[in-house]
């Protein structure tokens, strides 16, 4: 008898510490990024549908966007009021009544839809790595890399197969916007039992609360700016990068297919980045790698257009796809606390998203400017010496005090 509660304490344990947490973070990370990216393919299909103007179309991808950059800073002030585990849940519940609400099929609620989902997004952006620092604390390395590709893979899935499941379901845009509503009902359920365990621990985490002023520490901003400078560059050549190509000579179906595999080959070193980084003293030596895979891919394109662009996509991919991973890991590395991380993970997203904000508009300004893409890479050149040498203050073993 004693045995038998032994193994069903084990399993219980196993469940609520290790497998629900671990489960909940990965259908987290796949409602981060994926109503998202779902919206692009079906734009021209929602915009037909409600009488929008281009800029209108525009405005359902930047709400979301200024919705990170201007509240990622409070909800890391906010996670002093609640629990983790609780604001996730409520994060969740945010964002499953923007996807309802997005949905609706008037000009209205689809607005008001997004700046809802956008909302509840930028919070699961910013709490996600310090529930990781908090609850896996000898294994972040490897559960931020799995937390990355799922966010990661997913957004790429919901892009391919958006406008497939509009038709399959009968439902148009509406049905490929909504199949997301599932995913964070079922996100749901498993954080729902999560947030009840936890409410015993609700003494303990409040102890590792502190007053540190987050914008006083040098390293914070270092990192800040390092995670803003990777956004940009990847967001410069996602929204740029099809037009580019088109003007080289490259058929327009072709460079769409050069964007994928850049998007692609981003997920293996998006995965093996953080435990790389996790078992490094410091990350040195992987700031480098991201800074010259950038310029050498950047380089390749100035020179030699179409002739190497696979392998300068794939390059920047799997660059892009490490700076990504490597920003989220300072997040965990550089602090003591889950508390300390989910603040500085709201410091350098706010910061991140601003900067990245940036970048497409001043690639597009600069194309304008001298009637040539090489200004715009050049411009792009220049921002991966500025990623160098924050990159490689923010990897120095230290923690923000």
């Amino acid at each position: 008898m004693n045995k038998h509660k032994k193994s069903l304490k084990s399993k219980t344990k196993f469940c609520f510490e290790i497998f629900l947490p671990f489960m909940g973070i990965l259908f987290v990370a796949a409602t981060l990024r994926a109503p998202l990216s779902t919206l692009g393919p079906v734009l021209t299909e929602i915009s037909k549908s409600l009488h929008l103007s281009n800029s209108e179309a525009g405005l359902l991808t930047t709400i979301p966007l200024m919705a990170f950059a201007f509240l990622s800073i409070f909800v890391g002030q906010l996670s002093r009021k609640l629990s983790i585990e609780k604001f996730l849940l409520f994060s969740i519940v945010l964002l499953i009544v923007g996807l309802y609400i997005r949905v609706m099929g008037t000009v209205f609620t689809l607005f008001l839809g997004s700046a809802i989902l956008g909302v509840a997004i930028c919070i699961g952006n910013v709490l996600v790595p310090g529930y990781i620092k908090k609850t896996f604390p000898n294994k972040s390395g490897m559960v931020i890399g799995f937390y990355s590709v799922s966010m990661n893979l997913t957004a790429a899935l919901a892009s391919g197969f958006s406008i497939a499941i509009g038709k399959l379901s009968g439902l148009g845009w509406k049905g490929s916007l909504g199949i997301w509503i599932w995913v964070a009902v079922f996100s749901f359920l498993i954080w729902l039992p999560i947030v009840l365990k936890s409410r015993g621990t609700a003494k303990a985490q409040k102890t590792e609360k502190s007053n540190l002023n987050i914008f006083k520490s040098p390293l914070a901003w270092q990192i800040s700016i390092f995670m803003g400078l990777q956004s940009l560059m990847y967001y410069s050549l996602v929204t740029w990068l099809p037009m580019l190509l088109q003007d080289f000579g490259m058929p327009n179906e072709e460079s769409g297919w050069v964007l994928s595999f850049m998007q692609m080959a981003m997920l293996p070193l998006t995965f093996l980045g953080p435990i790389i980084a996790s078992k490094l003293s410091n990350q040195k030596s992987l700031v480098l790698i991201v800074a010259a895979g950038m310029f050498i891919s950047v380089l390749l394109i100035i020179f030699f257009k179409l002739q190497y662009v696979y392998a300068a996509v794939i390059l920047f991919g799997m660059s892009s796809g490490l700076s990504f991973s490597l920003s989220m890991m300072f997040f965990v590395l550089r602090t003591t606390d889950s508390h300390t991380a989910t603040k500085i993970s709201g410091m350098a997203q706010s910061v991140g998203y601003l900067l990245a904000a940036f970048g497409p508009p001043i690639f597009g300004k600069l194309y304008e400017y001298g009637n040539t893409w090489n200004l715009s890479l050049y411009f792009l050149l220049v921002v991966v010496i500025i990623i160098l040498v924050v990159g490689l203050k923010a990897a120095r073993d230290r923690l923000i005090k």
